[in-house]
């Protein structure tokens, strides 16, 4: 899992490199040709007929709309905002997904959660410094990237059936159409082979990293593994201090430690009542 957050990471540093220079479209799509050729292998040794038998398929194509249109977010925004901060927004989507698990997935939550919830949101606004800048383009984008995120989530609450393999097949090959269309628009000349290199390096790392956090989640057990993910903040406020020479604002640290915090409760918590479940049919939270 560490290891899987420092390659996504890699991947988000490389990303707001490679869209100063070229078209947004066009590095999503290279990056996502690249990730799929190494994810054929795989795919073709589980075989075809899973990918084909998949639940719920008006769930699966919201799910890989959303899943696109939150890619286009985030490398518009890291065009724009200091990785760090673009970083911080995607962080708070597990908040967004427990305020809204209630209404979209029946699920209950205590008054524990609620004000962890209230604090994650808080965070939020801290982060965006609440003033005429909150409404710029790229903070808005940054704030609907997160929405998507988050529904990528909780869309996969409910498609658990799903091979985490045929997930990942729809994702890529949803980004690599839309960037197919966008491209053409956008597209700059490559300008050496490693340049194209590394444009491929992009979807070779991503999909690296997802290998890594898949096989994590199922050698151990996801309390042990899943708070890791937030070594992704270190390693953003670490690439964009070294590459892009960005140093965190005194708001945004503020504002990573409670959506932080207020994140590792809510999954602590979820954690604690699952257990509870196991043993009591029915417990209060």
């Amino acid at each position: 899992m560490l290891l899987g957050m420092l390659m996504f990471a890699m991947n988000d540093a490389i990303g707001k490199w490679l869209v100063a220079s070229y078209g947004l479209g066009q590095v999503i799509l290279i990056r996502s040709v690249a990730a799929l050729l190494i994810l054929t292998p795989f795919l073709w040794a589980g075989g075809i007929k899973p990918l084909l038998q998949v639940e719920r398929p008006r769930l699966q194509f919201a799910r890989v709309v959303f899943s696109t249109a939150e890619i286009f977010c985030f490398y518009y925004a890291v065009m724009y905002m200091p990785l760090a901060d673009v970083m911080t927004y995607w962080l708070a989507a597990p908040i967004y997904v427990a305020a809204a698990s209630p209404l979209l997935l029946g699920e209950k939550v205590g008054w524990r959660r609620w004000t962890a919830i209230g604090i994650g949101f808080v965070g939020v606004i801290i982060t965006l410094e609440p003033s005429k800048a909150m409404f710029t383009l790229p903070a808005l984008i940054s704030i609907l990237g997160t929405g998507a995120f988050a529904f990528m989530l909780l869309s996969g609450r409910s498609l658990r059936q799903t091979p985490d393999k045929a997930l990942v097949l729809f994702q890529l090959t949803g980004a690599a159409v839309a960037g197919l269309f966008i491209a053409p628009f956008d597209w700059l000349p490559i300008q050496s082979t490693p340049q194209l290199m590394l444009l491929g390096l992009l979807g070779v790392v991503a999909m690296g990293a997802h290998m890594l956090v898949n096989r994590a989640l199922k050698i151990s057990d996801a309390a042990s593994v899943a708070p890791l993910q937030y070594t992704l903040l270190l390693w953003a406020v670490f690439f964009g201090w070294l590459f892009f020479d960005e140093v965190p604002r005194p708001t945004m640290l503020v504002g990573a430690a409670l959506i932080v915090g207020s994140g590792l409760f809510i999954f602590f918590r979820e954690q604690q009542l699952k257990k509870k479940d196991s043993v009591l049919p029915s417990v209060p939270e």
